[in-house]
């Protein structure tokens, strides 16, 4: 081991912020030695080490920063309970080639039927492409925007704030209606995404029922007007999963009984 050489790199590791490098340079250099690795080799093997790092550990930051509910994955979602559901259309969304281009995604269906699941496996495939999402439920939206619009800096400012996330989620949207203020507010937030952040909502009323939620059917319209026009929307129907999975069990508990 060459101190002086260990010493200049431990100082360079520090001044690129690569702590990654500095870690795994030492035994990637042995085993470089051991397989008669090129110069070149073993540098894309020291690379590889640290940009993989760097972007797992960015995931979990953006994971973490979007405040979703649980962790949901595409891959864990039975499609069999969706027989309707296009598994090509869910293909394509999971390339989130959808954020790229600021388009949306809407799910609509009854409680229970894997909307939230969809969701949030949709927006962690996001932060795995290095999007930054933000996740809440309508109601939370709801309090952020009215908040936002009480106080000094007003709704533009949050809206501009909301422009670092590349993805929305706005959840269980039909349970709870709102006020004509927050139609408005969740009006501003719509228009102001248009073409330039995607939107993924989830809600258990078909669009023509919109109107019961905003107030105001002429809001409705222009709000779903713009929500569509770029935009992905997948029904999903079928019995409540959570329904099915106490049926089950409770039918396979009567089985061991008799």
């Amino acid at each position: 081991m060459n101190t002086a050489i260990d010493k200049n790199i431990a100082h360079l590791v520090k001044a690129l912020r690569t702590p990654t490098i500095g870690r795994v340079y030492a035994d990637l250099a042995d085993q470089a030695r051991q397989a008669g690795w090129s110069h070149e080799e073993y540098l894309a093997a020291v690379l590889d080490r640290q940009v993989t790092d760097r972007e797992a550990n960015g995931t979990s930051l953006r994971v973490a920063g979007a405040h979703f509910p649980g962790i949901k994955t595409l891959e864990e979602f039975n499609t069999d309970y969706q027989p309707g559901l296009r598994r090509d259309v869910l293909a394509h969304l999971a390339t989130c080639s959808f954020v790229a281009k600021a388009e949306n995604v809407i799910l609509l269906g009854p409680p229970g039927v894997g909307k939230t699941h969809l969701a949030i496996g949709l927006g962690i495939k996001a932060c795995h492409s290095s999007y930054p999402v933000a996740f809440d439920t309508a109601s939370g939206w709801a309090n952020r925007l009215t908040a936002a619009h009480h106080s000094p800096t007003g709704i533009e400012a949050e809206l501009k704030r909301l422009r670092r996330y590349r993805l929305l989620i706005i959840d269980e949207l039909g349970y709870l209606p709102f006020d004509s203020q927050t139609a408005n507010l969740f009006f501003q937030l719509v228009a102001a995404r248009y073409e330039q952040g995607s939107i993924l909502i989830t809600s258990n009323l078909a669009f023509g029922r919109w109107g019961e939620i905003f107030g105001d059917d002429i809001v409705a319209s222009a709000m779903i007007d713009r929500l569509v026009h770029h935009a992905e929307v997948l029904p999903l129907d079928g019995e409540s999963y959570r329904t099915r999975t106490r049926r089950e069990l409770l039918t396979d508990k009567d089985h061991q009984t008799k």
